[in-house]
């Protein structure tokens, strides 16, 4: 009983997202900079990124990682579940081992954080693929709900909550290889969370409270690291 009213509530909610209107749009791309405090050779993608930030239609979202902590510098943003995320990438595409400064896009394709000639294509790219994405609305009741496909990933997908910190977060630097520099980076995640998986068919999650300051988007990505199938954020 309870399940059939949270369909119902979902599909009430999704209902107007089917109309041609800017909801209905292509989804932004997404672009994720896998980065740390106590990379030497981070500096460069940091501020790259955060231009890519600025871009209309792109999500540029910056994971601290904390493998390089040995080095001598504990990143102040570094959490496990980044260092996670960014080994499901590295079996998905076939890397060898996960490295910084990294750029996923759209959880199908990456480039060195150095490399801005490929990122820049690669958004392109993304920017211009076809897509008709299940919708996902990030309801005012603090409630996501995620539409249907008619044609859902091999093993379906999973609903991830990100939050982050929009405003440029500047660290100064005092042991490791950037002793004495001042470490900028911009959307700074500062959340990551699964909801809960996807088969196909319309589901719905209650979100947790967000911190004060940060913003919430909502991925909808084929499980274990795949390509992102759609995006939802608050109306502003």
């Amino acid at each position: 009983m309870r399940k059939a009213a949270l369909f119902s509530l979902g599909a009430l909610a999704l209902a107007p997202m089917a109309l041609p209107t800017a909801a209905a749009a292509k989804p932004p791309v997404v672009v994720e900079l896998y980065t740390a405090q106590g990379c030497a050779s981070c500096g460069e993608a940091n501020a790259y990124v955060a231009k890519l930030a600025d871009r209309p239609n792109v999500i540029a979202l910056t994971f601290s990682v904390d493998y390089w902590d040995y080095l001598g510098w504990a990143d102040t943003f570094a959490k496990p579940e980044f260092d996670e995320r960014q080994k499901a990438y590295v079996a998905k595409l076939a890397l060898r081992e996960p490295y910084t400064p990294q750029v996923v896009v759209d959880g199908s394709a990456q480039a060195p954080g150095a490399k801005t000639d490929r990122i820049d294509k690669l958004v392109a790219e993304a920017a211009r693929q076809r897509r008709d994405p299940p919708q996902v609305h990030v309801a005012a009741n603090g409630r996501v709900y995620v539409g249907s496909s008619s044609h859902p990933p091999k093993g379906g997908g999973d609903v991830w909550l990100i939050r982050y910190d929009p405003r440029q977060q500047d660290v100064a630097v005092k042991s490791g290889d950037n002793k004495g520099q001042t470490i900028p980076s911009r959307n700074v995640v500062r959340e990551l969370k699964r909801l809960g998986g996807w088969r196909g068919r319309p589901v719905a999650f209650r979100l947790p409270r967000a911190d004060e300051g940060l913003k919430t988007v909502v991925l909808l990505q084929a499980s274990h690291g795949g390509r992102i199938l759609a995006v939802g954020q608050p109306k502003t």
